[in-house]
């Protein structure tokens, strides 16, 4: 099953909107053949005892606890803007 025909590069690229000449057909025609016969030789390793995986290590959540703190002051925050109105800061109209 390793061998990759020309013709299936060229549509492979074609479905990919690849443009590719007659040479680099022939090259990805050998380079592809080359890496679908080395996936092939996992089929010959024995995995009899082999528990599935979803992810070769084992997963840690590293981040911290989710603990809600006080935000900023208001008042503070509201002497750095350059524009507010009721509390809230004033930013320029995107939509006209």
């Amino acid at each position: 099953m390793a061998d990759i025909t020309k013709d299936q590069v060229k549509h492979v690229a074609n479905l990919a909107r690849l443009a590719i000449t007659e040479e680099e057909a022939d090259y990805y025609a050998e380079k592809l053949g080359a890496i679908i016969e080395f996936a092939e030789q996992l089929n010959e390793v024995d995995t009899e005892g082999v528990a599935p995986t979803t992810h070769p290590v084992p997963l840690i959540n590293v981040l911290r606890e989710d603990k809600p703190v006080p935000g900023l002051d208001r008042d503070l925050m509201m002497k750095n803007v350059p524009e507010h109105e009721d509390g809230m800061v004033k930013v320029p109209s995107i939509l006209d």
